[in-house]
């Protein structure tokens, strides 16, 4: 008697810890996913970041157009594979004021990039876990470089 009582209790903790596990995984996945997805969103950034700095780079030269500029931030965004790199938004504000120091003031060129970002994975393992979650839904990643024009003398 004492051991068929023993062997239900060891049944019931298989269940439970079934029953854990069926928990515990849909929440472990969304976060190795969250982590994955916002390493992609920040690599994105960086792209970005730099594709926005190439274009401050060349718009500070005294001989710059502006589709010079936007086709150099659109290169340097291909070539970082961002597969909607087409659908970037480029501003650029050549004649902005930037302050050096001592109450002085320079000439300088802004360049804005906003990319639509996708999460690949996110939002369907959050719909797993919340049915009506929002979480993963795309966003616009927007970064900006400026630099002191050059001048001719």
């Amino acid at each position: 008697m004492h051991a068929l009582l023993i062997n239900r209790l060891r049944r019931n903790e298989r269940g439970s810890a079934m029953l854990e596990m069926a928990l515990t995984i849909p929440m472990l996945l969304l976060v190795s996913v969250g982590i994955f997805e916002f390493g992609r969103a920040y690599q994105t950034w960086q792209i970005m970041t730099n594709a926005a700095r190439e274009g401050a780079r060349l718009a500070v030269l005294p001989s710059a157009t502006e589709a010079g500029v936007k086709t150099r931030v659109k290169d340097y965004l291909k070539a970082g594979q961002l597969g909607r790199w087409n659908d970037a938004n480029i501003a650029l504000n050549p004649t902005a004021k930037i302050d050096i120091g001592g109450g002085g003031q320079a000439n300088a060129s802004i360049v804005t990039v906003e990319y639509p970002f996708q999460f690949m994975v996110l939002g369907p393992i959050a719909k797993l876990v919340k049915p009506k979650s929002t979480l993963g839904t795309a966003l616009t990643l927007k970064t900006s470089a400026e630099m002191r024009n050059e001048s001719q003398f």
